[in-house]
């Protein structure tokens, strides 16, 4: 049978995800884990870029650089929310 319209979303929790993130954590929450995330990485790729050598370093310190990167933007983030957290009150 054709419908006129797509079917509404469901409530139900996909069953081809391993990892979901709880609806009712805010983004001051989520940034702050993304950015402890991020820094486990950086550590892991900085250790690893003095295990190996030649063009795997190179990569593993692309990965590092990249990384740093991505967490001073989402640090920025954090900060600008404490900042509008404070002026708000």
């Amino acid at each position: 049978m054709i419908k006129d319209s797509p079917n509404p979303p469901s409530d139900s929790q996909p069953t081809d995800q391993i990892f979901t993130i709880l609806t009712n954590l805010n983004s001051e929450t989520l940034l702050a884990n993304a950015s402890q995330d991020l820094a486990s990485v950086q550590a892991l790729a900085g250790q690893l870029a003095f295990d190996v050598d030649g063009p795997l370093r190179d990569a593993v310190l692309g990965i590092h650089r990249m990384v740093e990167g991505i967490q001073l933007m989402v640090d920025r983030v954090l900060d600008l929310h404490e900042v509008s957290a404070a002026t708000a009150n």
